[in-house]
């Protein structure tokens, strides 16, 4: 098996970063494809960030967040998932993502970052 088609089989749960002096976090060249080019990036349910592909967003959590229109709890994971919810353009030549001001907020403006894997999405938090 050749080292292309071993990185492909090996999933990855976890990596450090740096952001730059821009805010942004380079994902793994290994998570580029699965993340493909959009990133949704949302609030956590603590003092950090979940990072998801659009396409999870799209068919997992939008149909997580649905429920009666009336419950308090449906309600309150809407707003702390959508407050704050960004979509951001992955950089293809560097595989960038730019966190804005209010994440960066959420972090403790802290620019030292580890990202584990939840499933089908990352739990982005300070080192």
């Amino acid at each position: 098996m050749g080292k292309k088609n071993l990185e492909r089989t090996i999933q990855m749960d976890y990596f450090e970063r740096k952001l730059d002096d821009k805010n942004r976090l380079t994902l793994p060249r290994q998570l580029r494809e699965e993340f493909g080019q959009n990133v949704v990036i949302t609030p956590g349910f603590k003092n950090y960030l979940h990072i998801y592909p659009e396409s999870v967003w799209n068919n997992d959590m939008e149909q997580a967040l649905q429920g009666d229109i009336l419950d308090e709890a449906t309600a309150d994971l809407n707003v702390r998932f959508r407050a704050g919810k960004t979509i951001a353009k992955l950089d293809n030549k560097q595989g960038r993502i730019t966190l804005e001001a209010h994440h960066m907020t959420l972090l403790g403006n802290k620019k030292d970052l580890v990202a584990v894997r939840a499933g089908k999405y990352f739990r982005v938090s300070t080192k």
